[in-house]
This record gives C-alpha cells, structure tokens and sequence, in this order.
C-alpha cells in the first residue's frame, strides 16, 4: 500500500481507467478536500459542496479519466477546472429556477382569478400536453423533462446522463418537434 501512496496521478489515473477503485481513493484521497474547499468557496454550502465533490470525482471514474491528459495539464488543475465549472453550472441553475419561481409568483399575483370555464379548459391542455410527453422515446421524454421540469442546460443533461451532448441536442430537438406536431391544434 505505501508504494501505491508513491505512484503519479499519472499512473493512479491509467489504474483508474482500468476500474481499479483503489485508484480511484488514493486520487480522493490527494485531492478530495481540495475538490470540497473549492466548491465551498464558489456554492457557500456545505451540504452542496459535498454534493459537487461526489459529482466530481463520481464523474472522474465513470467519463473524466478517459478526458484527462496528463500531458496538458496536472490532474489537480484537471479536477480544478471541472469542480469550478460544475460549480458555476449549479448556480447557474438555482438562479435560473429562483427566477422562474419569483416571475410564477408574480404571476399567480396579478393573474385574474379563473371562471371554472378556463379552469377546466386548462386542465384539458395540460392533460394533452402530458399525453403527448408520454407517447415520446423514452430518451427524447427524459432530456425534455429535465430541461423544462428540472431546470438542466443541455450541457448539465449531457453530463447527468453521461451523454455526449450532440446526442442530448438531438434528442430535445427531436423530443419538441414531436410536441409541436403532436398539440399543434394548442399552438395558435
């Protein structure tokens, strides 16, 4: 075990791709506070920090240890450079629902009370609507849902899913078309 303490990130990494969860520890062990310090300083939050470095190093064994390259860069600006990243994609996405949440708000508070009449005929679209996000692939329906009900960039979906993100792309682009063709009598 002491020499595994003496191998290069390098190697530890090569390990890695070769599903050695030993590996995988000895890089947590090197570079899992950093990982956390960093994503506490960007997010404010413990509980999210730990989240992000579950997310980075979860990341890191499945997909990341095929991307990184040991010839452009260490493995800690590696890991550095992803924890930043995610970091701002979560922000990003917590300022992106907490204005959605304060516009439904503002909304809901100078929104006309309903006559039962548009209640119904609501409740008619959104069971249309939920029809016809259920006849979608399976793929199609899950990209559109966390994009539109979760609050995902295609990027965060491509990386959740662990997806390229071409594919995400498609499958929303895809996913909408079948939407609109599907409630075109809803779109005026």
């Amino acid at each position: 075990m002491a020499e595994d303490l003496n191998q290069s990130d390098a190697q530890l990494t090569q390990a890695v791709r070769q599903s050695d969860s030993r590996a995988l520890a000895l890089i947590y062990d090197r570079y899992g506070a950093v990982v956390y310090r960093l994503g506490l300083r960007i997010l404010q939050d413990p509980r999210e920090a730990e989240d992000l470095t579950q997310e980075i190093f979860l990341f890191f064994w499945n997909r990341g240890k095929d991307n990184y390259d040991p010839q452009r860069g260490t493995l800690n600006s590696y890991l550095m450079t992803m924890t930043r990243s995610r970091a701002l994609d979560r922000i990003r996405r917590q300022e992106t629902a907490w204005r959605t949440q304060q516009r439904w708000k503002a909304e809901m508070l100078t929104a006309p009370a309903r006559l039962p009449l548009e209640t119904v005929s609501l409740g008619e679209r959104s069971e249309r609507v939920r029809g016809a996000l259920g006849q979608l692939p399976e793929a199609q329906r899950t990209v559109l849902e966390m994009a539109y009900f979760e609050g995902y960039s295609q990027t965060e979906i491509a990386q959740q899913l662990q997806e390229p993100l071409g594919t995400v792309k498609t499958r929303s682009r895809l996913g909408l078309l079948k939407l609109k063709q599907a409630l075109s009598d809803l779109i005026p």
